[in-house]
């Protein structure tokens, strides 16, 4: 039973919030404007907080369901690594939406916090920090993906865990290549809000 629920992971992974929710308040595919990500922070940039709200909780949310399910039914580490691993997966992967996915920001995010807040609160103050400082979203995307293996050395004992973080860091900073080069440039957009709710 416990080996169905990386798969049951990336299932729920594959439900993509920010099309969902694009749709749902009458918005043009995120995978078709702005950055052609689909994520809150491209959501944001049609000016609907409200909708990148939804948007981020729902790709949070992607990531601490799977997890807190699966922990509900075994404590085995290399079971719930494999679980929140499939879960990132699925959002950057989506079986429901051709497989084109987003960068997995927030649901790693969601990951981390079920299963270990303080590492997932670390996450959280690290790319706020970044985010105040620099006013780039995937500057500060970056540092905290970098810096999640040394988080979870610290915070999530086990091979499992660390193997994990090294394999999601990996994922998002390769995910971010086109930001890095626009970084480089200084073309990347920085963190600014609209106007509607």
């Amino acid at each position: 039973m416990q080996w169905i629920l990386p798969l049951l992971a990336y299932l729920i992974g594959s439900i993509s919030s920010a099309i969902v929710v694009a749709r749902a308040f009458g918005l043009a595919d995120p995978r078709t404007t702005g950055s052609g990500n689909p994520g809150a922070t491209n959501i944001l940039r049609s000016g609907h907080k409200t909708a990148a709200a939804l948007t981020l909780v729902g790709d949070v949310l992607k990531g601490v369901i799977p997890v807190l399910l699966a922990r509900s039914i075994t404590g085995d580490p290399l079971v719930l690594a494999l679980v929140a691993a499939m879960a990132f997966i699925g959002h950057l992967y989506p079986l429901f939406f051709g497989f084109r996915g987003g960068k997995g920001v927030a649901t790693a995010l969601g990951v981390y916090i079920a299963l270990n807040p303080w590492m997932g609160l670390a996450l959280v103050i690290t790319w706020l920090l970044t985010a105040a400082v620099s006013r780039y979203s995937s500057l500060a995307a970056l540092v905290a993906a970098a810096l999640a293996p040394v988080y979870a050395w610290q915070l999530l004992p086990g091979v499992p865990y660390l193997l994990m973080s090294i394999v999601l860091a990996a994922f998002l900073i390769w995910r971010h290549r086109g930001n890095m080069r626009r970084l480089a440039a200084g073309e990347e957009d920085r963190i600014r809000f609209g106007s509607r709710t």
